[in-house]
């Protein structure tokens, strides 16, 4: 009998001992298919994180790159605007300075035996308001029925003068010509003659409008030449209309 329960309690001390070294053997086994998945996961996480170090640092110096030759390159220039200029003050309209060229002539007719129609154009110039000179031309067309035979002439010559205003209405007048003048030497002859004139008199302007005026002047010759068609001391006088006057 004790035999049999000595034998039976053998039995289960091998039992438990064959357990215990399935349990060792198990946990060692897991023990080590532990130790074996957590050294590939770390292996494979190892890797995961230097591929994305890597791939950080590629895309880091690819940025990098990119962004150097825009840091590098100046960018370009422009011109600024023009400043923009204060506002000025428009210039205010002067009026027109008093003008000092003028010009004007006189026309004369004479009938009878002695015919005369002369044109004398004339321009001036005003040094001051009160001081003008200015240039004559003269012609005059002659037909003298006082001889046998009638004489025709044409007369032309020039002159210069200058004019003195003591008042708008009133000035004093100096003039110089000299003028060709035909005449008969005999009944069946006439020659040609130039002869000098010096005329000092005055005369009186009248406006008849806004730059138009009417003048009438009396001059004498006090040169008196020998060859002068015209009787000693007698006046001249004319009547004409000036423009700017």
């Amino acid at each position: 009998m004790l035999r049999i329960l000595f034998f039976i309690v053998l039995l289960n001390l091998c039992a438990v001992s064959a357990f215990a070294q399935q349990a060792d053997t198990t946990a060692t086994a897991v023990k080590q298919q532990a130790d074996t998945t957590a050294t590939a996961v770390k292996q494979q996480a190892d890797t995961t994180a230097t591929a994305v170090k890597q791939q950080a640092d590629t895309t880091a110096t690819a940025v990098k790159q990119q962004a150097v030759p825009a840091a590098v390159v100046a960018p370009p220039q422009t011109t600024p605007p023009p400043a923009t200029p204060p506002p000025t003050t428009p210039p205010q309209a002067t009026q027109p300075g008093p003008k000092k060229v003028y010009y004007g002539g006189t026309v004369g007719l004479s009938f009878g035996d002695y015919f005369r129609f002369s044109i004398v154009p004339f321009v001036g110039y005003k040094l001051t308001p009160k001081l003008h000179i200015g240039g004559k031309v003269g012609y005059e067309y002659i037909e003298d029925d006082r001889y046998e035979e009638k004489l025709t002439s044409h007369n032309y010559g020039g002159s210069v003068f200058s004019r003195v205003f003591p008042r708008p209405s009133i000035y004093g007048h100096a003039e110089f010509a000299y003028m060709s003048y035909k005449y008969k030497v005999s009944e069946t002859e006439s020659d040609r003659f130039w002869v000098p004139f010096l005329y000092v008199g005055g005369g009186l302007v009248k406006p008849i409008g806004q730059n138009a005026s009417v003048f009438v002047e009396v001059l004498f010759d006090v040169l008196q030449d020998d060859k002068s068609p015209y009787e000693d001391w007698a006046p001249f006088i004319s009547a004409g209309v000036g423009v700017g006057f």
